[in-house]
């Protein structure tokens, strides 16, 4: 069988408000598919979620006939909720993530400081191994460990799709920041590094768009055009100069608007806190544990 006889269809869903995009990746010749990614809306001035976001995908799912088998979560994610556990109330099918999950539980519980939170991945039905595979249909599919942006990102490589989430963005993008608690932007070059070993017309759906010059979002490219027009990566940049080039950016970036309440919600697989005696669920947010920008700026746990 040649890669194109694997060739899942990919419908992705841009989401606005975050610059997020979560896909449904199809088997054509079952219609069984994986979500991947998806986002649970989140009211900002009313501090409330919704699943508007997340209704359209469950909608698009049922209009073309198609089961679900996966839901899948590339990392923690630091900007938005995760609809996870959501969907999987709708459809039924196991949510997933890399195991290093429990990596980055561990550091948020301590900056939390939740000292009751189970650290250790339960909150997902499955917790994949680097290089572990698994099917959405006929299609076979492969998680790559793909540290940096965060200590537990993973590739979703899909027959002859990749979903990179954040670690390689659109060419004129360039690439993710590896400034959170347990980045590594010397991670994150090695595990671009291994995605563009991909053969070359490997298509690969990033997770964010962020539209620059104002043109339209999109969000599919392919490894052989990552290769020669990444702006972060063309010219054979060495993994040095990477390194330097990504600390100098990141250190102008500002934090994420949703980073503390997104991290609390996304590290319980994207559940909220357990409501308390009143019927309320609530955020807990550190206090004075930021510079002016940077996630740098993070106190590290400790040990």
């Amino acid at each position: 069988m040649t890669m194109t006889d694997h060739r899942p269809v990919v419908t992705g869903f841009y989401h606005e408000d975050t610059n997020s995009i979560a896909y449904v990746a199809a088997d054509p010749a079952t219609g069984r598919c994986a979500i991947i990614d998806p986002v649970l809306d989140f009211d900002r001035a009313r501090r409330g979620t919704h699943t508007t976001f997340a209704d359209r995908m469950v909608a698009f799912v049922r209009e073309q006939g198609l089961t679900v088998e996966w839901i899948l979560d590339t990392h923690p994610h630091a900007d938005h909720f995760s609809a996870a556990p959501y969907l999987k109330q709708v459809f039924g099918a196991p949510i997933a993530i890399g195991e290093h999950v429990v990596t980055v539980q561990r550091i948020w519980k301590e900056i939390y400081n939740l000292s009751d939170f189970p650290a250790d991945g339960s909150q997902w039905d499955r917790l994949f191994k680097d290089g572990e595979r698994f099917r959405i249909g006929e299609l076979e599919a492969e998680v790559i460990f793909s540290p940096g942006h965060t200590a537990a990102s993973i590739t979703c490589v899909v027959g002859d799709a990749a979903f990179v989430h954040d670690t390689l963005f659109m060419p004129d993008s360039g690439t993710a920041r590896a400034d959170f608690p347990g980045g590594d932007a010397r991670a994150l070059y090695r595990s671009i590094r291994r995605i563009l070993e991909l053969p070359p017309e490997t298509r690969l759906f990033t997770g964010h768009d962020y539209q620059p010059g104002g043109r339209e979002p999109i969000w599919e490219s392919t490894v052989a055009e990552q290769r020669e027009h990444n702006i972060h990566l063309r010219g054979g940049v060495t993994e040095d100069a990477f390194v330097r080039a990504r600390e100098e950016r990141d250190r102008t970036l500002s934090l994420p608007g949703l980073l503390l309440d997104a991290l609390q919600v996304n590290i319980r697989g994207g559940r909220l806190p357990e409501p308390e005696a009143n019927g309320v669920s609530y955020l807990k947010i550190p206090l004075n544990c930021f510079r002016e920008t940077g996630c740098a700026a993070i106190r590290a746990p400790k040990g």
